[in-house]
């Protein structure tokens, strides 16, 4: 299975896809850093901040005005780790940090955005929001079915400037319809709300350089996401219970999100929780019952 996923419970929207040996598709920063030596700079955010006229710098270089932003140039794992807002020059003294960087504060709506591109030009987007619920936890994403013209006429134009010669998915990251992040990949987390024959149409833009996929019957789709208190160490639920909650109407797959055979410690979560479960849904109300279901399970377990 050459679209190469880590994530044991990802591989359930790609195992039954075929996908030609020499086709290889990153899911992981790590490997489309490695596999795209051409486009690689995007993956630092001080030079895509500079490329849209952003005022930004290198920690060192003390902002003329504030606020501003404080985050990693390069950071492929976690990328929202060790990121702030800055309101003053002892908020950037207690901050500064090598080999982090400042720019504007960026306000409006924070949206992910998957596009399929071809020679640099976007030839389909999908766009999506979280809900936050504090602490780095998401109480669920929607993946929208309406575009997002403000998103894909800045993108858009930004990724034929700079992304000729690139095919295949890129993954940019917005707020107020300016570029935070670029990702030479897709978000696997929801693949299947994409569509029926996307995947497909997913390994022949990477073997054919040709983006083909009907879209015509796309809906909004919603990942809800299950964060349960630190400290136990978890076990998946039975599988007859997975099998259950994924026959419900409305559900579109699910999702265990942890390593039974791991401690706790050794998954990275956040402050506010830890993640045991993702519900992909068509519907918003049958996926909150799934996961009421699953929450139920896990809150009975021993400690």
């Amino acid at each position: 299975m050459p679209i190469c996923e880590i994530d044991p419970w990802r591989t359930q929207y790609f195992e039954s896809a075929e996908c030609p040996d020499d086709i290889f598709i990153p899911t992981e920063d790590s490997d489309a850093w490695t596999w795209n030596p051409a486009h690689r700079w995007v993956y630092d955010k001080l030079a895509v901040a500079v490329s849209q006229g952003l005022d930004a710098a290198p920690h060192g270089i003390s902002p003329s005005a504030y606020p501003v932003f404080s985050k990693p140039i390069y950071n492929l794992k976690g990328m929202g780790v060790g990121s702030r807002a800055l309101h003053s020059d002892a908020d950037y003294a207690a901050a500064y940090r090598p080999g982090h960087m400042w720019s504007t504060l960026l306000e409006g709506d924070h949206i992910s955005s998957d596009a399929a591109v071809v020679d640099g030009v976007p030839c389909w987007w999908r766009h999506a929001s979280g809900q936050a619920s504090g602490d780095g936890t998401f109480d669920h994403w929607k993946v929208h079915a309406d575009a997002a013209p403000a998103v894909e006429d800045w993108c858009g134009a930004w990724c034929r400037r700079h992304l000729a010669g690139y095919t295949g998915m890129v993954n940019l990251e917005t707020i107020g319809g300016r570029i935070i992040e670029v990702h030479l990949r897709f978000a696997d987390q929801w693949p299947d709300l994409y569509g029926e024959g996307w995947v497909e149409a997913l390994i022949r833009l990477y073997a054919t350089k040709q983006w083909a996929f009907d879209d015509s019957r796309r809906g909004a789709g919603y990942s809800v996401v299950l964060f349960v208190p630190h400290g136990p160490r978890y076990r998946h639920p039975p599988l007859a219970l997975q099998q259950s909650i994924t026959r419900m109407p409305g559900v579109s797959s699910l999702q265990i999100t942890f390593h039974e055979d791991l401690p706790a410690d050794r998954h990275a979560m956040p402050p506010g929780g830890f993640r045991v479960a993702i519900v992909n849904c068509r519907d918003h109300a049958a996926g909150n019952a799934a996961r009421e279901r699953l929450r139920a399970h896990f809150a009975a377990m021993p400690a």
